[in-house]
């Protein structure tokens, strides 16, 4: 009979834990989507009650950033009754962008809740022959 040590079981009990930070960040990502056509890639991200003033987007070194913050607030008032409701929270989502993108072309709009990056492919890049030179040893 072999016999389990308590410390062969205590790992089993902390997994979940362990990866719960992960999945949390996931959970309070938005939805996003990423496509390509002939000419452009576009990233659409879900941001419903997020204005345009909430929302940082970079580019750095071939990776598209979104940052922002949820501000919402919520407030009904009856004859009997009151409700407020407020979600506040912050999102980063990074996107790496493939080698044929331009860089300098990302453009981005906000409507209706939904961010709407564009990023234009560059031309492709002729391949220029080089001529070595080879020495005489």
């Amino acid at each position: 009979m072999v016999e389990k040590s308590q410390t062969g079981l205590w790992p089993s009990l902390y997994d979940p834990f362990r990866t719960f930070g992960q999945k949390l960040a996931e959970f309070l990502s938005p939805a996003s989507d990423a496509r390509f056509a002939d000419d452009t890639y576009t990233i659409t991200m879900e941001l419903p009650g997020v204005s345009e003033d909430d929302i940082e987007l970079t580019v750095n070194d071939g990776v598209v950033s979104v940052r922002g913050e949820k501000k919402t607030e919520r407030e009904e008032k009856g004859d009997t009754w009151y409700f407020t409701e407020r979600q506040y929270g912050a999102f980063s989502r990074s996107f790496r962008l493939p080698p044929d993108a331009d860089e300098t072309g990302v453009a981005a709009g906000l409507k209706d809740g939904v961010l709407t990056i564009t990023v234009p492919k560059s031309e492709p890049k002729a391949a220029a022959a080089k001529k070595v030179e080879i020495k005489k040893s």
